[in-house]
């Protein structure tokens, strides 16, 4: 069959070269792809929000499968438009609606979706501009430290956390008033900090029946010993020490079946990725936020250990009939180290030529923000190239993650040095009921 991949990151690389695999993968397209995966797939310069084009290449090439990577188009509702087009709406697609992508689309719909089904997760209160005065007085009555959260899409870097309650009186005002994410901070929510280690759990689920992914843990601070600003990611472990399968269980009975049985009860028909974001807290899951699609540099990480065909599970999910699928995951570990343009989160040039992407390496190399330049392949982004390493252990992963790394260069790059670093020699608190 004729397969789509709408995005252009490193998740949507990362799902070419998964899905090309697959004999059931005839013709792959990818729109709008990046220059990694030009080299596996066909590119077509149609972007991931223009829904009538991608509509009419769906036709033009008897598309069987769509797979949505980004959050953009899912919360702005190319399902919808999909499900209401007389030739489109019987193309199998993996991605939620509108109603379902509000999971990710609105942190107050998913925190009070939480609420509504007795979801673990942290206390929050929602605030708009017009009400800045009372978010201020609310910040007295907490106690630091203090998370605040952009009610809107933000690209990853929309969560601030705060240390004494004048930053968060600053940072809050900041987000509302002077409107430092755009649209994405009308609404901020104030949500208290829970104390613990995070982890992320991917379900692909068909809105009655789910398959739990392997998990794993991202890095999403810019600087070294997570610190500095949110990034959309800097790294991704897979698998996670401390999901222990009592954990992991926790997971599934607190968190995932409750999370689909509340998809159900609300009428929302979810076929597609959730990525749940989790607070590991002496040992139970607490929620942080929910997604409505694979994570970005997760991806990286977790399509790797997949040792099976996806495309026959993502077909199920799409069509509704996941129950009798199944996938095989090896014990390996992956690490990823995601290599970025100098100045980011912040401001960054584009257009650096980047050496060394010929180089022998025994690593996965997955292109993001590149693009052709000339003879050439360049920086096109502030997350350019991410390097999967895998290995029977978390040392040996590291090790060929980071010999990847080493082969690459441009100007400017930076990546962290302490990806997984955490992860190697780690004890859980003694207090912790793992």
């Amino acid at each position: 069959m004729n397969i789509l991949i709408i995005g252009n990151g490193g998740r949507e690389h990362t799902f070419a070269w998964k899905i090309k695999q697959s004999n059931l993968c005839e013709n792959l397209f990818v729109a709008p792809g990046n220059a990694g995966t030009a080299a596996i797939a066909q590119n077509i310069p149609i972007a991931a929000d223009d829904f009538e084009k991608l509509g009419q290449l769906c036709i033009d090439q008897k598309i069987g499968l769509v797979v949505v990577g980004p959050e953009a188009p899912l919360v702005n509702g190319i399902r919808d438009f999909f499900d209401n087009h007389p030739q489109l709406k019987t193309i199998p697609m993996v991605g939620p609606g509108k109603a379902g992508a509000q999971l990710e689309g609105s942190k107050d719909f998913s925190k009070q979706f939480m609420l509504r089904h007795g979801i673990p997760t942290a206390k929050a209160k929602t605030f708009s501009a017009s009400e800045i005065s009372q978010a201020i007085k609310y910040l007295d009555t907490c106690t630091p430290p203090l998370v605040l959260k952009a009610d809107g899409l933000a690209a990853g870097k929309g969560v601030i956390i705060t240390e004494s309650k004048s930053e968060a009186k600053q940072a809050l005002t900041e987000m509302l008033v002077d409107k430092k994410f755009g649209a994405a901070s009308t609404k901020v929510l104030v949500e208290e900090f829970l104390s613990g280690i995070e982890l992320s759990v991917f379900v692909l689920t068909d809105g009655k029946d789910y398959i739990i992914l392997p998990e794993a843990k991202d890095y999403k601070r810019i600087g070294e010993g997570d610190t500095g600003p949110n990034t959309g990611g800097m790294g991704a472990v897979s698998p996670v020490v401390f999901a222990t399968a009592d954990f992991m269980k926790k997971v599934e009975e607190r968190v995932v079946k409750p999370t689909i049985s509340g998809l159900q009860q609300e009428g929302i028909d979810y076929r597609g990725f959730i990525f749940i974001g989790l607070m590991n807290c002496q040992g139970n899951p607490y929620v942080i936020e929910y997604n409505a699609r694979m994570g970005d540099p997760e991806t990286q990480a977790v399509l790797p250990r997949i040792k099976s065909d996806i495309v026959p599970v993502l077909l199920a999910a799409a069509a509704g009939q996941l129950k009798r699928e199944t996938i095989e995951v090896t014990h390996e570990t992956a690490v990823t180290v995601v290599m970025v343009s100098g100045g980011y989160p912040g401001d960054y040039e584009k257009g650096k030529i980047i050496n060394g992407l010929n180089s022998p390496v025994d690593a996965l190399v997955f292109q993001a923000g590149t693009k052709r330049i000339g003879e050439n392949i360049g920086t096109d982004g502030g997350r350019v190239v991410a390097i999967s390493g895998m290995g029977s252990n978390l040392a040996t992963a590291l090790e060929k993650a980071y010999q990847g790394v080493a082969k690459l260069s441009w100007e400017g790059l930076y990546f962290r040095k302490d990806i997984g670093q955490d992860l190697l020699n780690f004890q859980p608190d003694a207090s912790a009921k793992f």
